[in-house]
């Protein structure tokens, strides 16, 4: 064999076994990430807050999550990725058992501020070396499964509440080792410690403006998402579910979200977007009041409703970046995306707050007929948007790409942005 053949085989098995340990981390971590999520609310139930106190502690994890959008890059540019990864992932190993050795509300305020920080650090060190990784050709594909880990991990976390007793230590203990465990493959790691850039940033106000219903749908998805992961375990609870039936629950509204992403958002490249995103919204509000109705005896059926609402929710951020970027110019089509996901992080600090609330005047069935209340005005936004906002013209439309919520990182690895970026650079 040629030494040059010879070389491009070692490349290419050693970018093999880099994505692998990268997608190896990004699993463990969410392993313990999906656990510690569902079993903060169930405890903080055990531990007896109320309503509005549990609201306001989950959605504290988003606050960080915010904060570390802007504040991580620059930290990970002076410290490096493997020392900022190693560090972030052991403040949230370390705050899975301070949880356990003291649960007063403001110190699970603190540790969550904490913890979303550290997770929004984390998934830019690993989403910015999958970046670098990706070449053109392949970026579609490096990104397809990561969506797929990030979603797939998070529902089988759910399912690790079976291991222990939620008033235990056990289940915080498991959590800190598999987050633990995801530093492993990257601290051995020898890939090459890719670049950190400044994130751009559009106006919000400007890209109102471009795309209403996109910056509309973001917000309500947020919203939605932000309620479902701070209070979703805890209304699950409420129906007498064991932590089985709590696990199943959780994990079928993700894995809709992963299901019906793709059907969704293929028929969204097709026909109008806006009118996607209606029905979406549309369907997601019909599902809730559904859920609100079997609320009582929870059954097959429940599990079912559950599952589609779970695909129209999960889909909507999607297909709103999809939306967004059918109406800007190619060379703002990655700041336009981050925008939203500022707008998103502002829904899922609000989703909390505002589900607690409704919980507390409703009883535990304001969960559902929240999600409905927010589904019903999104789903009246997006029909006046089309009477009044224009479609994007067909050589604007762009492909749809699944998406989860993580850093803005992934944006610059969507194959969305990269083909607009490459756009952009035939033009210059």
């Amino acid at each position: 064999m040629p030494a040059k053949t010879a070389r491009i085989y070692a490349i290419m098995f050693n970018i093999a076994v880099s994505i692998g340990s990268l997608l190896l981390a990004t699993g463990l971590l969410l392993l313990g990430m999906g656990l510690q999520g569902t079993l903060l609310g169930l405890r903080a139930g055990v531990e007896e807050y109320s309503v509005t106190t549990i609201g306001i502690v989950m959605s504290s994890y988003f606050v960080g999550f915010a904060l570390g959008s802007y504040f991580s890059p620059r930290m990970i540019r002076q410290y490096g990725h493997i020392r900022s990864y190693a560090a972030m992932a052991s403040l949230v190993s370390a705050a899975a058992i301070a949880y356990a050795l003291n649960t007063e509300p403001l110190f699970w305020i603190l540790l969550r501020i904490i913890t979303g920080f550290s997770i929004m650090a984390s998934y830019v060190v690993i989403e910015s070396w999958l970046n670098a990784l990706a070449s053109n050709t392949l970026r579609g594909r490096f990104f397809g499964a990561y969506m797929i880990i990030t979603l797939l991990a998070m529902a089988a976390g759910q399912h690790l509440l079976r291991l222990g007793d939620v008033s235990s230590f056990e289940l915080f203990a498991i959590s800190s080792i598999l987050v633990s465990l995801a530093l492993v493959p990257v601290v051995f790691t020898r890939i090459e410690q890719p670049q950190i850039h400044e994130p751009a940033h559009l106006p919000l106000q400007a890209l109102y403006r471009i795309a209403p219903l996109g910056m509309i749908a973001t917000l309500g998805a947020g919203v939605i998402t932000g309620a479902f992961w701070g209070m979703g375990a805890i209304y699950a609870s409420s129906l007498g579910l064991d932590d089985n039936g709590i696990a199943w629950l959780m994990s079928v509204i993700i894995v809709g979200g992963a299901l019906l992403q793709w059907p969704l958002g293929i028929m969204s490249d097709h026909i109008d977007r806006r009118k996607v995103i209606t029905l979406c919204s549309l369907a997601g509000a019909t599902m809730a009041a559904l859920m609100s109705l079997f609320n009582d005896q929870p059954a097959l059926w429940f599990y079912l409703f559950s599952m589609l609402f779970g695909g129209f929710a999960f889909t909507l951020y999607g297909l709103a970046v999809a939306h967004t970027n059918d109406h800007v110019v190619p060379e703002h089509s990655l700041e336009a995306a981050q925008g939203l996901l500022q707008v998103y992080g502002v829904g899922a600090i609000l989703g909390p707050l505002l589900a607690s609330q409704a919980i507390e005047w409703l009883g535990y069935v304001g969960l559902p007929l929240f999600y409905l209340l927010v589904m019903t005005l999104l789903t009246g936004f997006a029909l006046l948007q089309l009477q009044h906002e224009l479609p994007p013209p067909s050589a604007g439309h762009n492909e749809f790409v699944p998406m989860a919520r993580t850093s803005p990182v992934a944006l610059e690895m969507s194959p969305q942005t990269q083909d607009d970026e490459e756009t952009e650079s035939v033009a210059q």
